[in-house]
This record gives structure tokens, sequence and C-alpha cells, in this order.
């Protein structure tokens, strides 16, 4: 293979001022991004602030948008094995009212996972967390679409935003999988 005419991201030349975070109060994921993505994209609706709700306890949160009195997304935030069980128990049952669904392993989210400071008695250091959060907020936010190193991948590896390449990479469907007697056992 002839690398020399390949393209490669350098990420290398990235200086400290330059780490910039996505659109959110914390590290999980990017739900409040790609809602406000979609409301604007889908409904051309400009959303400024997400209000999370929580449901059974705070770790199973929703984010609804309305527009003319339809609730035309709904989101959902799964932190934690528990509610992960319990989604996909609804989601089985065809009670899925989800359009997206952030799913974390942690119960609080990535800064309270096990690998981060615990106190002595094996409990999450809530002080420590509260400062790595205060961290993160300070961090600037930068929209992915406008990093120019995701632009040039597109540019190099994608063939271009919208092409077929783009298509068969980066997008999926989902179907319905038939259950066979070949499975694990598992009691979702």
């Amino acid at each position: 293979v002839d690398l020399s005419s390949c393209c490669f991201l350098r990420f290398d030349d990235i200086k400290e001022g330059d780490v910039v975070r996505h659109d959110g109060k914390r590290s999980d994921g990017y739900l409040e991004h790609i809602f406000k993505h979609a409301a604007k994209e889908l409904f051309g609706m400009d959303v400024k602030e997400i209000t999370y709700k929580a449901l059974k306890n705070k770790d199973f949160q929703e984010v609804t948008l309305e527009k003319d009195g339809e609730t035309v997304l709904r989101f959902a935030a799964a932190y934690g094995f528990r509610n992960i069980q319990n989604m996909v128990l609804k989601l089985k049952k065809g009670k899925f009212l989800y359009h997206f669904v952030e799913v974390l392993a942690c119960p609080g989210g990535c800064l309270n996972g096990k690998g981060q400071a615990q106190t002595e008695d094996g409990k999450p250091d809530k002080a420590l967390l509260n400062q790595m959060e205060e961290v993160y907020a300070a961090i600037p936010v930068r929209l992915p679409e406008t990093n120019m190193q995701v632009q040039q991948m597109y540019q190099d590896w994608l063939e271009g935003i919208d092409s077929k390449k783009v298509q068969e990479t980066l997008h999926t469907k989902y179907s319905t999988v038939n259950q066979t007697a070949n499975n694990l056992d598992i009691k979702w």
C-alpha cells in the first residue's frame, strides 16, 4: 500500500486551547446536540435550552419538542443497566415512544462512572464530580459540523457530506429480528 498518497487527519498539532466540547451541560452523550440539530433541520425550530423531565428516576429522563400542540420529537436518556433493561422491555412490548435514546451504563452518567474518583468508602466523590462538571462546562462549545477536521474527513474519506458513501457508512436501518431457539436466554 502506498501511504504517500493517503490523506490522514492530524491531531498532533492540536493545542490545549483548541480543545472543544459538544453542546450540553455535561460530558455524557450528544443527546442535547442531536435534539437541537433535529429540531432545526426537521422542524425549523431554533431550540436554545432543553428541559429534561425525570420519569421513573433521575437516570431515566425525557426531552420533547412540541410544534402546534403536537409532540414531534421525543428523546430519552437512560443511564444505568436497570433503566436500559426497562427501555428494552418497553421496546419489545411495542410501547417505545422515543425517536432517540442516549444509553450510558453508569448511573448518573459518564462522570459518575466507576473509573472516576471515589471516597474511601467507595462512594462517588460528589465534590470532585461537581468540580469535573464545572471544568467541562468551561470548555468552549464548537458544533461538530463546524469542526474543520470533521469536514476534511467527509471530503477525503466519505466523498462529500451527502454522498452515497456517507449513507452506506454512517446510516443504518433497523428491522425486527425473529427470536430463535438458539438465543442465550437473556431475559430482558
